[in-house]
Protein backbone atom coordinates (compact mmCIF):
# COMPACT_ATOMS: atom_id res chain seq x y z
CA UNK A 1 0.00 0.00 0.00
CA UNK A 2 1.37 3.66 -0.44
CA UNK A 3 2.79 5.47 2.30
CA UNK A 4 2.06 8.81 3.02
CA UNK A 5 4.54 10.63 1.26
CA UNK A 6 4.02 9.25 -1.83
CA UNK A 7 5.69 6.13 -2.65
CA UNK A 8 5.00 2.65 -1.83
CA UNK A 9 7.08 0.28 -0.09
CA UNK A 10 9.21 -2.27 -2.74
CA UNK A 11 11.66 -3.43 -0.59
CA UNK A 12 14.42 -1.07 -2.06
CA UNK A 13 15.61 1.83 -0.29
CA UNK A 14 13.86 5.58 -2.05
CA UNK A 15 15.38 7.97 -3.33
CA UNK A 16 14.64 11.61 -1.34
CA UNK A 17 15.90 13.67 -3.91
CA UNK A 18 13.88 11.63 -6.42
CA UNK A 19 10.69 12.48 -5.13
CA UNK A 20 11.95 15.90 -4.10
CA UNK A 21 12.37 16.73 -8.06
CA UNK A 22 8.57 15.13 -8.38
CA UNK A 23 6.85 16.83 -6.15
CA UNK A 24 8.60 20.22 -7.83
CA UNK A 25 7.04 19.54 -11.25
CA UNK A 26 4.01 21.71 -11.85
CA UNK A 27 1.98 18.74 -13.20
CA UNK A 28 1.24 15.57 -11.99
CA UNK A 29 3.96 12.82 -12.17
CA UNK A 30 4.08 9.05 -11.66
CA UNK A 31 6.56 6.44 -11.44
CA UNK A 32 5.19 3.07 -12.46
CA UNK A 33 6.65 -0.31 -11.52
CA UNK A 34 5.89 -3.69 -12.74
CA UNK A 35 4.33 -6.29 -10.35
CA UNK A 36 2.62 -10.00 -10.82
CA UNK A 37 2.15 -9.09 -14.41
CA UNK A 38 0.47 -5.68 -13.56
CA UNK A 39 1.49 -2.08 -13.27
CA UNK A 40 0.99 -0.03 -9.80
CA UNK A 41 2.39 2.87 -8.82
CA UNK A 42 5.12 3.44 -7.24
CA UNK A 43 5.92 6.93 -6.74
CA UNK A 44 3.84 9.88 -7.31
CA UNK A 45 3.95 13.91 -6.83
CA UNK A 46 1.47 15.68 -4.75
CA UNK A 47 -0.40 17.05 -7.85
CA UNK A 48 -0.90 13.74 -8.92
CA UNK A 49 -2.82 12.93 -5.63
CA UNK A 50 -4.50 15.56 -6.17
CA UNK A 51 -5.52 15.09 -9.91
CA UNK A 52 -5.82 11.39 -10.06
CA UNK A 53 -6.67 9.32 -6.60
CA UNK A 54 -8.54 6.43 -7.36
CA UNK A 55 -5.07 5.61 -9.45
CA UNK A 56 -3.20 6.01 -6.01
CA UNK A 57 -5.49 5.12 -3.77
CA UNK A 58 -6.63 1.69 -5.69
CA UNK A 59 -4.55 0.57 -8.56
CA UNK A 60 -6.57 -2.41 -9.27
CA UNK A 61 -10.08 -0.65 -9.51
CA UNK A 62 -11.13 -0.55 -12.90
CA UNK A 63 -14.70 -0.28 -12.40
CA UNK A 64 -14.06 3.77 -13.35
CA UNK A 65 -14.01 4.24 -17.34
CA UNK A 66 -10.75 6.79 -17.75
CA UNK A 67 -8.92 4.69 -14.79
CA UNK A 68 -9.47 1.73 -17.19
CA UNK A 69 -8.03 3.98 -19.93
CA UNK A 70 -5.13 4.80 -18.05
CA UNK A 71 -4.21 1.12 -17.42
CA UNK A 72 -5.03 -0.02 -20.90
CA UNK A 73 -2.62 2.87 -22.22
CA UNK A 74 0.36 1.56 -19.46
CA UNK A 75 -0.09 -1.93 -20.53
CA UNK A 76 -0.20 -1.07 -24.43
CA UNK A 77 3.21 0.96 -24.02
CA UNK A 78 5.22 -1.73 -21.88
CA UNK A 79 4.34 -3.95 -24.24
CA UNK A 80 5.01 -2.27 -27.90
CA UNK A 81 9.07 -1.71 -26.72
CA UNK A 82 8.73 1.58 -27.30
CA UNK A 83 10.71 4.48 -25.43
CA UNK A 84 7.64 6.81 -25.62
CA UNK A 85 3.80 6.94 -25.81
CA UNK A 86 0.97 10.04 -25.73
CA UNK A 87 -2.32 9.96 -25.14
CA UNK A 88 -5.15 11.60 -24.24
CA UNK A 89 -7.82 11.60 -20.74
CA UNK A 90 -10.98 12.85 -20.39
CA UNK A 91 -13.50 12.90 -17.62
CA UNK A 92 -16.42 14.33 -16.37
CA UNK A 93 -16.38 16.55 -13.17
CA UNK A 94 -18.63 18.68 -11.62
CA UNK A 95 -17.58 21.33 -13.14
CA UNK A 96 -17.73 19.82 -16.76
CA UNK A 97 -14.90 17.84 -18.87
CA UNK A 98 -11.19 17.66 -17.54
CA UNK A 99 -8.95 17.17 -19.78
CA UNK A 100 -5.17 15.30 -19.60
CA UNK A 101 -2.59 15.67 -22.10
CA UNK A 102 0.00 12.33 -20.73
CA UNK A 103 2.72 10.76 -21.75
CA UNK A 104 4.73 7.51 -20.93
CA UNK A 105 8.60 7.15 -21.21
CA UNK A 106 10.71 4.16 -19.78
CA UNK A 107 14.05 4.84 -17.04
CA UNK A 108 16.67 3.15 -15.46
CA UNK A 109 17.42 4.34 -12.15
CA UNK A 110 18.20 2.72 -9.39
CA UNK A 111 16.61 5.17 -7.03
CA UNK A 112 13.58 3.88 -8.16
CA UNK A 113 14.64 0.13 -8.48
CA UNK A 114 15.75 0.01 -12.24
CA UNK A 115 13.53 0.18 -15.20
CA UNK A 116 10.64 1.93 -15.03
CA UNK A 117 7.21 4.15 -16.74
CA UNK A 118 7.27 7.53 -16.25
CA UNK A 119 4.06 9.18 -16.47
CA UNK A 120 3.34 12.90 -17.08
CA UNK A 121 -0.15 14.47 -16.77
CA UNK A 122 -0.17 17.69 -18.38
CA UNK A 123 -4.01 19.26 -17.21
CA UNK A 124 -5.41 20.77 -20.46
CA UNK A 125 -8.57 21.41 -19.23
CA UNK A 126 -8.58 25.08 -19.47
CA UNK A 127 -7.12 25.19 -22.92
CA UNK A 128 -9.64 22.97 -24.18
CA UNK A 129 -12.28 25.16 -22.77
CA UNK A 130 -10.64 28.54 -24.52
CA UNK A 131 -10.86 26.15 -27.50
CA UNK A 132 -13.95 25.21 -27.29
CA UNK A 133 -15.22 29.07 -26.47
CA UNK A 134 -13.28 30.22 -29.66
CA UNK A 135 -14.46 27.58 -31.59
CA UNK A 136 -18.46 28.76 -30.39
CA UNK A 137 -17.14 32.31 -31.88
CA UNK A 138 -15.99 30.58 -35.50
CA UNK A 139 -19.20 29.11 -35.85
CA UNK A 140 -21.98 31.06 -34.44
CA UNK A 141 -23.36 34.33 -34.63
CA UNK A 142 -22.50 36.60 -31.37
CA UNK A 143 -25.94 38.55 -31.67
CA UNK A 144 -28.17 35.91 -32.36
CA UNK A 145 -26.27 32.95 -30.80
CA UNK A 146 -27.33 31.19 -34.32
CA UNK A 147 -24.98 29.53 -36.24
CA UNK A 148 -23.34 31.56 -38.88
CA UNK A 149 -22.06 30.71 -42.56
CA UNK A 150 -19.21 28.39 -41.09
CA UNK A 151 -21.36 26.81 -38.80
CA UNK A 152 -24.49 26.40 -41.01
CA UNK A 153 -22.09 24.66 -43.41
CA UNK A 154 -20.96 22.58 -41.35
CA UNK A 155 -24.06 21.17 -40.06
CA UNK A 156 -25.06 20.50 -43.29
CA UNK A 157 -22.10 18.61 -43.99
CA UNK A 158 -23.28 16.84 -41.10
CA UNK A 159 -26.66 16.07 -42.14
CA UNK A 160 -25.19 14.82 -45.46
CA UNK A 161 -22.80 12.46 -43.77
CA UNK A 162 -25.81 10.73 -41.73
CA UNK A 163 -28.31 10.80 -44.43
CA UNK A 164 -25.73 9.63 -47.04
CA UNK A 165 -27.38 6.15 -47.35
CA UNK A 166 -30.48 7.20 -47.96
CA UNK A 167 -31.26 7.40 -51.70
CA UNK A 168 -34.74 9.11 -51.58
CA UNK A 169 -34.72 11.81 -48.88
CA UNK A 170 -33.92 15.16 -50.09
CA UNK A 171 -32.07 18.44 -48.59
CA UNK A 172 -33.67 21.54 -49.19
CA UNK A 173 -32.04 25.11 -48.48
CA UNK A 174 -34.09 28.61 -48.13
CA UNK A 175 -31.95 32.08 -48.10
CA UNK A 176 -34.30 34.62 -46.43
CA UNK A 177 -33.13 38.28 -47.31
CA UNK A 178 -34.71 41.17 -45.33
CA UNK A 179 -35.11 43.64 -47.83
CA UNK A 180 -35.45 46.42 -45.49
CA UNK A 181 -32.81 45.72 -43.19
CA UNK A 182 -30.31 48.54 -44.70
CA UNK A 183 -33.57 51.14 -44.15
CA UNK A 184 -33.83 50.35 -40.40
CA UNK A 185 -29.95 50.92 -39.73
CA UNK A 186 -30.14 54.33 -41.77
CA UNK A 187 -33.20 55.60 -40.33
CA UNK A 188 -33.32 54.40 -36.73
CA UNK A 189 -29.49 52.99 -35.89
CA UNK A 190 -27.87 50.01 -35.38
CA UNK A 191 -29.29 49.11 -32.49
CA UNK A 192 -32.70 49.09 -33.93
CA UNK A 193 -30.92 47.15 -36.83
CA UNK A 194 -30.30 44.53 -34.01
CA UNK A 195 -33.54 44.29 -32.39
CA UNK A 196 -34.87 43.75 -35.58
CA UNK A 197 -32.17 40.85 -36.40
CA UNK A 198 -33.12 39.33 -32.88
CA UNK A 199 -36.44 39.49 -33.61
CA UNK A 200 -36.37 38.06 -37.17
CA UNK A 201 -34.35 35.07 -35.64
CA UNK A 202 -37.12 34.16 -32.93
CA UNK A 203 -39.71 34.22 -35.14
CA UNK A 204 -37.89 31.72 -37.74
CA UNK A 205 -37.12 29.30 -34.34
CA UNK A 206 -40.63 29.62 -33.23
CA UNK A 207 -42.07 29.32 -37.15
CA UNK A 208 -39.73 26.19 -38.27
CA UNK A 209 -38.91 24.64 -34.96
CA UNK A 210 -37.17 21.27 -35.36
CA UNK A 211 -38.35 20.83 -38.47
CA UNK A 212 -35.19 22.47 -39.54
CA UNK A 213 -32.14 24.26 -38.79
CA UNK A 214 -31.98 28.14 -38.76
CA UNK A 215 -28.26 30.22 -39.11
CA UNK A 216 -27.98 33.54 -39.44
CA UNK A 217 -25.87 33.94 -42.50
CA UNK A 218 -25.13 37.24 -43.41
CA UNK A 219 -25.64 40.38 -42.25
CA UNK A 220 -29.79 40.70 -43.20
CA UNK A 221 -29.70 37.02 -44.30
CA UNK A 222 -30.78 33.87 -43.03
CA UNK A 223 -30.25 30.37 -44.37
CA UNK A 224 -32.80 26.96 -43.19
CA UNK A 225 -32.02 23.64 -44.04
CA UNK A 226 -34.19 20.58 -43.63
CA UNK A 227 -34.41 17.00 -44.60
CA UNK A 228 -37.17 17.02 -47.49
CA UNK A 229 -38.69 13.68 -47.79
CA UNK A 230 -41.54 15.62 -49.15
CA UNK A 231 -39.42 17.07 -51.95
CA UNK A 232 -40.26 20.64 -53.09
CA UNK A 233 -43.67 20.57 -51.56
CA UNK A 234 -41.74 20.76 -48.35
CA UNK A 235 -39.22 23.19 -49.14
CA UNK A 236 -42.31 25.26 -50.13
CA UNK A 237 -44.25 24.58 -47.15
CA UNK A 238 -41.81 25.95 -44.83
CA UNK A 239 -40.93 28.94 -47.17
CA UNK A 240 -45.16 29.17 -46.45
CA UNK A 241 -44.48 29.53 -43.12
CA UNK A 242 -41.63 31.92 -42.89
CA UNK A 243 -43.83 34.45 -45.14
CA UNK A 244 -46.76 34.26 -43.04
CA UNK A 245 -44.86 34.88 -40.00
CA UNK A 246 -42.94 37.43 -41.08
CA UNK A 247 -45.62 39.47 -42.81
CA UNK A 248 -46.90 40.64 -39.38
CA UNK A 249 -45.34 43.95 -38.39
CA UNK A 250 -42.79 43.92 -35.82
CA UNK A 251 -42.27 46.57 -32.94
CA UNK A 252 -39.02 48.54 -32.64
CA UNK A 253 -39.11 50.46 -29.57
CA UNK A 254 -42.08 52.80 -30.50
CA UNK A 255 -42.66 51.81 -34.00
CA UNK A 256 -44.13 49.28 -36.08
CA UNK A 257 -42.60 48.09 -39.21
CA UNK A 258 -43.38 45.82 -41.80
CA UNK A 259 -41.16 43.22 -42.42
CA UNK A 260 -40.01 42.44 -46.06
CA UNK A 261 -38.15 39.48 -47.48
CA UNK A 262 -37.16 37.68 -50.34
CA UNK A 263 -37.19 33.69 -49.97
CA UNK A 264 -35.01 31.68 -52.79
CA UNK A 265 -34.97 27.85 -52.46
CA UNK A 266 -32.32 24.95 -53.59
CA UNK A 267 -32.67 21.33 -53.11
CA UNK A 268 -31.26 18.42 -54.03
CA UNK A 269 -30.94 14.35 -53.12
CA UNK A 270 -28.96 13.74 -50.19
CA UNK A 271 -26.47 11.05 -51.70
CA UNK A 272 -25.83 14.10 -54.25
CA UNK A 273 -26.16 17.39 -52.08
CA UNK A 274 -22.76 19.87 -51.80
CA UNK A 275 -23.44 21.82 -48.53
CA UNK A 276 -21.46 25.19 -50.57
CA UNK A 277 -22.86 24.24 -54.25
CA UNK A 278 -27.27 24.21 -52.54
CA UNK A 279 -26.32 27.60 -50.18
CA UNK A 280 -25.15 29.05 -53.75
CA UNK A 281 -28.18 28.12 -55.40
CA UNK A 282 -30.35 29.77 -53.11
CA UNK A 283 -28.34 32.61 -52.77
CA UNK A 284 -28.86 33.04 -56.90
CA UNK A 285 -32.78 32.32 -56.51
CA UNK A 286 -32.97 35.31 -54.00
CA UNK A 287 -31.64 37.70 -55.49
CA UNK A 288 -34.16 36.84 -58.40
CA UNK A 289 -36.70 36.81 -55.74
CA UNK A 290 -36.00 40.50 -55.37
CA UNK A 291 -37.18 41.10 -58.64
CA UNK A 292 -40.10 38.95 -58.59
CA UNK A 293 -41.61 39.62 -55.46
CA UNK A 294 -42.38 35.66 -54.73
CA UNK A 295 -40.67 32.55 -53.41
CA UNK A 296 -38.27 31.42 -56.00
CA UNK A 297 -36.95 28.23 -56.47
CA UNK A 298 -33.18 27.76 -57.93
CA UNK A 299 -33.58 26.17 -61.52
CA UNK A 300 -30.91 24.29 -63.73
CA UNK A 301 -28.38 27.60 -65.49
CA UNK A 302 -29.06 30.43 -63.20
CA UNK A 303 -26.02 30.06 -60.99
CA UNK A 304 -23.99 28.84 -64.31
CA UNK A 305 -25.49 32.32 -65.46
CA UNK A 306 -24.25 34.32 -61.84
CA UNK A 307 -20.74 32.63 -62.88
CA UNK A 308 -21.05 34.10 -66.52
CA UNK A 309 -21.66 37.50 -64.72
CA UNK A 310 -18.83 37.61 -62.76
CA UNK A 311 -16.55 36.22 -65.78
CA UNK A 312 -17.58 39.14 -67.90
CA UNK A 313 -17.38 41.29 -64.91
CA UNK A 314 -13.57 40.42 -65.13
CA UNK A 315 -12.88 40.96 -68.52
CA UNK A 316 -14.96 43.85 -68.92
CA UNK A 317 -12.48 45.17 -66.31
CA UNK A 318 -9.55 43.96 -67.86
CA UNK A 319 -10.97 45.86 -71.35
CA UNK A 320 -11.25 48.90 -69.70
CA UNK A 321 -7.94 48.97 -68.21
CA UNK A 322 -6.40 48.31 -71.79
CA UNK A 323 -8.85 50.40 -73.48
CA UNK A 324 -10.33 47.65 -74.73
CA UNK A 325 -13.65 49.19 -75.77
CA UNK A 326 -14.58 51.34 -78.67
CA UNK A 327 -17.21 53.70 -79.44
CA UNK A 328 -19.78 53.78 -82.37
CA UNK A 329 -21.81 56.77 -83.59
CA UNK A 330 -25.35 56.50 -84.60
CA UNK A 331 -26.80 59.85 -86.62
CA UNK A 332 -29.05 61.85 -85.12
CA UNK A 333 -30.44 63.65 -88.19
CA UNK A 334 -32.90 66.73 -88.50
CA UNK A 335 -36.24 65.47 -89.78
CA UNK A 336 -37.20 68.82 -91.84
CA UNK A 337 -33.88 69.22 -93.49
CA UNK A 338 -32.50 65.60 -93.60
CA UNK A 339 -28.82 67.25 -91.89
CA UNK A 340 -27.07 65.32 -89.29
CA UNK A 341 -26.84 67.14 -86.41
CA UNK A 342 -25.04 64.73 -83.95
CA UNK A 343 -24.02 61.54 -83.39
CA UNK A 344 -25.10 58.96 -80.04
CA UNK A 345 -21.59 57.53 -78.93
CA UNK A 346 -22.41 54.01 -78.41
CA UNK A 347 -20.28 51.93 -76.23
CA UNK A 348 -18.79 48.73 -78.40
CA UNK A 349 -16.69 45.25 -77.22
CA UNK A 350 -15.08 43.23 -79.15
CA UNK A 351 -13.16 40.69 -76.78
CA UNK A 352 -10.60 38.50 -77.99
CA UNK A 353 -11.80 35.53 -76.24
CA UNK A 354 -15.86 36.12 -76.26
CA UNK A 355 -15.78 37.74 -78.94
CA UNK A 356 -18.87 40.57 -79.76
CA UNK A 357 -20.15 40.93 -76.62
CA UNK A 358 -23.75 42.77 -76.78
CA UNK A 359 -24.10 46.28 -74.53
CA UNK A 360 -27.44 44.11 -73.45
CA UNK A 361 -24.88 41.84 -71.50
CA UNK A 362 -21.93 44.22 -70.30
CA UNK A 363 -24.14 47.17 -69.43
CA UNK A 364 -26.00 45.72 -66.50
CA UNK A 365 -23.32 43.96 -65.44
CA UNK A 366 -20.82 47.36 -64.88
CA UNK A 367 -24.10 48.93 -63.16
CA UNK A 368 -24.32 45.78 -60.34
CA UNK A 369 -20.44 45.70 -60.03
CA UNK A 370 -19.72 49.47 -60.31
CA UNK A 371 -17.82 49.75 -63.64
CA UNK A 372 -20.42 51.73 -64.71
CA UNK A 373 -18.63 54.67 -63.26
CA UNK A 374 -15.38 54.01 -64.93
CA UNK A 375 -17.04 53.23 -68.17
CA UNK A 376 -19.10 56.44 -68.12
CA UNK A 377 -15.79 58.37 -67.39
CA UNK A 378 -14.21 56.38 -70.61
CA UNK A 379 -17.42 57.31 -72.52
CA UNK A 380 -17.10 61.32 -71.90
CA UNK A 381 -13.24 61.50 -72.44
CA UNK A 382 -13.66 58.92 -75.93
CA UNK A 383 -16.88 60.73 -77.60
CA UNK A 384 -14.77 64.20 -76.73
CA UNK A 385 -11.57 62.97 -77.99
CA UNK A 386 -13.10 62.10 -81.10
CA UNK A 387 -14.56 65.14 -81.93
CA UNK A 388 -11.49 67.04 -81.88
CA UNK A 389 -10.35 64.61 -84.38
CA UNK A 390 -13.29 65.44 -86.73
CA UNK A 391 -12.52 69.05 -85.91
CA UNK A 392 -8.65 68.04 -87.16
CA UNK A 393 -9.68 66.42 -89.73
CA UNK A 394 -12.38 69.05 -91.55
CA UNK A 395 -9.49 71.86 -90.92
CA UNK A 396 -11.94 73.68 -89.03
CA UNK A 397 -14.95 72.85 -86.22
CA UNK A 398 -17.56 70.31 -87.47
CA UNK A 399 -21.18 71.62 -86.86
CA UNK A 400 -21.99 68.68 -84.31
CA UNK A 401 -22.98 67.62 -81.31
CA UNK A 402 -22.00 63.72 -79.45
CA UNK A 403 -24.55 62.80 -76.99
CA UNK A 404 -23.19 60.42 -73.85
CA UNK A 405 -25.34 57.95 -72.09
CA UNK A 406 -25.20 58.17 -68.48
CA UNK A 407 -26.76 55.77 -66.06
CA UNK A 408 -28.36 56.43 -62.44
CA UNK A 409 -25.96 54.29 -60.84
CA UNK A 410 -23.40 56.56 -61.73
CA UNK A 411 -25.28 59.66 -61.12
CA UNK A 412 -25.60 58.30 -57.98
CA UNK A 413 -22.15 57.56 -57.21
CA UNK A 414 -20.06 59.87 -58.98
CA UNK A 415 -19.32 63.73 -59.30
CA UNK A 416 -20.80 64.00 -62.71
CA UNK A 417 -20.24 67.79 -62.85
CA UNK A 418 -16.64 67.56 -61.69
CA UNK A 419 -15.98 64.87 -64.23
CA UNK A 420 -17.43 66.57 -67.51
CA UNK A 421 -15.62 69.58 -66.96
CA UNK A 422 -12.59 67.95 -66.40
CA UNK A 423 -13.43 65.79 -69.66
CA UNK A 424 -13.85 69.11 -71.76
CA UNK A 425 -10.87 71.36 -70.13
CA UNK A 426 -8.82 68.49 -70.91
CA UNK A 427 -10.09 68.21 -74.71
CA UNK A 428 -10.25 72.03 -75.01
CA UNK A 429 -13.95 71.18 -75.95
CA UNK A 430 -17.02 73.79 -75.14
CA UNK A 431 -19.73 72.44 -73.50
CA UNK A 432 -22.54 73.14 -76.71
CA UNK A 433 -21.05 70.28 -78.40
CA UNK A 434 -22.28 67.78 -75.13
CA UNK A 435 -25.42 66.53 -75.32
CA UNK A 436 -25.94 64.36 -71.76
CA UNK A 437 -28.13 61.78 -71.83
CA UNK A 438 -30.43 60.50 -68.83
CA UNK A 439 -32.90 57.88 -68.12
CA UNK A 440 -36.35 58.40 -66.61
CA UNK A 441 -34.98 56.52 -63.67
CA UNK A 442 -32.26 59.21 -62.75
CA UNK A 443 -35.02 61.38 -62.28
CA UNK A 444 -36.88 59.07 -60.01
CA UNK A 445 -33.71 57.77 -57.83
CA UNK A 446 -32.44 60.59 -56.55
CA UNK A 447 -34.80 64.23 -57.72
CA UNK A 448 -32.74 66.55 -55.82
CA UNK A 449 -29.69 65.47 -56.73
CA UNK A 450 -30.57 65.31 -59.92
CA UNK A 451 -32.22 68.63 -60.47
CA UNK A 452 -28.32 70.28 -59.17
CA UNK A 453 -26.58 68.02 -61.21
CA UNK A 454 -28.75 69.64 -64.53
CA UNK A 455 -28.49 73.23 -63.33
CA UNK A 456 -24.89 72.56 -63.66
CA UNK A 457 -24.81 71.29 -66.54
CA UNK A 458 -26.82 73.83 -68.10
CA UNK A 459 -24.82 76.85 -66.80
CA UNK A 460 -21.81 74.93 -68.87
CA UNK A 461 -24.07 75.08 -71.88
CA UNK A 462 -24.22 71.44 -71.93
CA UNK A 463 -28.32 70.40 -73.37
CA UNK A 464 -29.78 67.98 -71.68
CA UNK A 465 -31.75 64.97 -73.35
CA UNK A 466 -33.79 62.42 -71.29
CA UNK A 467 -33.86 59.07 -73.01
CA UNK A 468 -36.50 56.51 -73.80
CA UNK A 469 -39.27 58.69 -72.62
CA UNK A 470 -42.47 56.79 -72.04
CA UNK A 471 -41.03 53.84 -70.56
CA UNK A 472 -40.93 54.90 -66.98
CA UNK A 473 -42.26 56.63 -64.16
CA UNK A 474 -42.04 60.81 -64.55
CA UNK A 475 -43.80 62.97 -62.94
CA UNK A 476 -44.97 65.60 -65.24
CA UNK A 477 -44.86 68.47 -62.35
CA UNK A 478 -41.07 67.84 -61.82
CA UNK A 479 -40.47 67.44 -65.96
CA UNK A 480 -41.67 71.24 -66.88
CA UNK A 481 -39.75 72.42 -63.99
CA UNK A 482 -36.51 70.52 -64.96
CA UNK A 483 -33.86 71.96 -67.43
CA UNK A 484 -34.26 68.97 -70.40
CA UNK A 485 -33.69 70.29 -73.71
CA UNK A 486 -34.81 66.99 -75.94
CA UNK A 487 -37.52 64.09 -75.13
CA UNK A 488 -35.96 60.90 -76.51
CA UNK A 489 -39.29 59.00 -77.63
CA UNK A 490 -38.22 55.16 -77.15
CA UNK A 491 -38.04 52.66 -80.16
CA UNK A 492 -41.15 50.44 -78.94
CA UNK A 493 -43.46 53.27 -79.73
CA UNK A 494 -42.18 53.61 -83.12
CA UNK A 495 -41.45 50.11 -83.86
CA UNK A 496 -45.43 49.71 -86.24
CA UNK A 497 -46.74 53.24 -85.19
CA UNK A 498 -47.86 52.84 -88.76
CA UNK A 499 -49.92 50.08 -87.84
CA UNK A 500 -50.34 51.02 -84.37
CA UNK A 501 -53.26 53.27 -83.39
CA UNK A 502 -52.68 53.03 -79.42
CA UNK A 503 -48.58 54.12 -80.31
CA UNK A 504 -49.16 56.47 -82.71
CA UNK A 505 -51.85 58.24 -80.34
CA UNK A 506 -49.21 58.43 -77.56
CA UNK A 507 -46.52 59.32 -79.70
CA UNK A 508 -48.86 62.16 -80.85
CA UNK A 509 -49.14 63.17 -77.00
CA UNK A 510 -45.54 63.16 -76.17
CA UNK A 511 -44.83 65.80 -79.24
CA UNK A 512 -47.66 67.92 -77.63
CA UNK A 513 -46.29 67.87 -74.01
CA UNK A 514 -43.05 68.28 -75.20
CA UNK A 515 -44.15 71.18 -77.74
CA UNK A 516 -46.09 72.92 -74.63
CA UNK A 517 -42.68 72.44 -72.29
CA UNK A 518 -40.80 73.85 -75.27
CA UNK A 519 -38.77 70.92 -75.69
CA UNK A 520 -37.40 69.33 -78.70
CA UNK A 521 -37.85 65.44 -79.55
CA UNK A 522 -35.87 62.38 -81.09
CA UNK A 523 -37.65 59.37 -82.56
CA UNK A 524 -35.50 56.54 -81.56
CA UNK A 525 -35.59 53.44 -83.87
CA UNK A 526 -36.73 54.81 -87.31
CA UNK A 527 -36.50 51.96 -89.88
CA UNK A 528 -38.96 53.06 -93.30
CA UNK A 529 -38.99 56.59 -94.82
CA UNK A 530 -42.57 56.20 -94.24
CA UNK A 531 -42.31 56.55 -90.45
CA UNK A 532 -39.63 59.54 -90.94
CA UNK A 533 -42.27 61.68 -92.97
CA UNK A 534 -45.20 60.81 -90.31
CA UNK A 535 -42.95 61.92 -87.66
CA UNK A 536 -41.98 64.80 -89.49
CA UNK A 537 -45.17 66.25 -90.16
CA UNK A 538 -45.85 65.47 -86.65
CA UNK A 539 -43.42 67.81 -85.54
CA UNK A 540 -40.80 65.55 -84.27
CA UNK A 541 -37.37 67.03 -84.65
CA UNK A 542 -35.06 64.93 -84.76
CA UNK A 543 -34.76 60.50 -85.94
CA UNK A 544 -32.40 57.93 -85.20
CA UNK A 545 -32.58 54.38 -86.68
CA UNK A 546 -31.22 51.97 -89.08
CA UNK A 547 -33.34 54.08 -91.70
CA UNK A 548 -30.41 56.84 -91.74
CA UNK A 549 -27.71 54.43 -90.67
CA UNK A 550 -26.71 51.31 -87.84
CA UNK A 551 -24.13 52.68 -85.42
CA UNK A 552 -21.08 53.80 -87.28
CA UNK A 553 -17.13 53.74 -86.51
CA UNK A 554 -15.55 56.99 -86.15
CA UNK A 555 -14.25 57.35 -89.70
CA UNK A 556 -17.81 55.67 -91.19
CA UNK A 557 -19.79 58.86 -89.37
CA UNK A 558 -17.75 61.84 -90.36
CA UNK A 559 -17.66 60.11 -94.18
CA UNK A 560 -21.77 59.80 -93.56
CA UNK A 561 -21.59 63.28 -91.83
CA UNK A 562 -20.03 64.48 -95.01
CA UNK A 563 -22.10 63.04 -97.58
CA UNK A 564 -25.39 64.12 -96.21
CA UNK A 565 -23.78 67.89 -95.77
CA UNK A 566 -26.86 69.22 -98.07
CA UNK A 567 -28.74 66.16 -98.19
CA UNK A 568 -32.62 66.15 -97.28
CA UNK A 569 -35.43 63.52 -97.09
Amino acid sequence: MPTAFGCSVVGQAQSVDFISIMNALPNAAAVIGWREGAPFFQLWNAEFARKFPPMVEDAEDDSVQWVAHVRAEIIAFALSGSSHRRFEVERMSPLGVEVFDCSLAMIDDPCVGGQRILLNALDRTADRRIEESLRRELVSDTLTALPNRVGFGELMEQAIDRHSQDVTSQLGVLIVDLMRFGRVNEALGSMAGDELILSVAARLNGTVGKDAVIARIGGNDFGIFLQAPGGIADVLSIAERVQATLSAPIRLSNLTISVNCAIGCSLSPIKDADADELVRQAQAASRIAKNSGRVEVYRAGELGAARQRFFLESRLRDALARDGLTLSYQPMVELATGHVIGFEALARWQDAELGTVSPVDFIPVAEESGLIVQLGRWAVHEALRQMNGWDARNNGEVPLKVSVNLSSIQIARDDIAAMIADALALNAMDGRRLTIELTESALVDDPVKCRTLLETLKRANIAVAMDDFGTGFSNLASLQSLPIDVLKMDRSFVTDMLIDKDKLAIIRAILSLSQTLGMKTTAEGIEDAESAAMLRDMGCTYGQGYYFAKPLLADEAYEFWLSRKNAAI
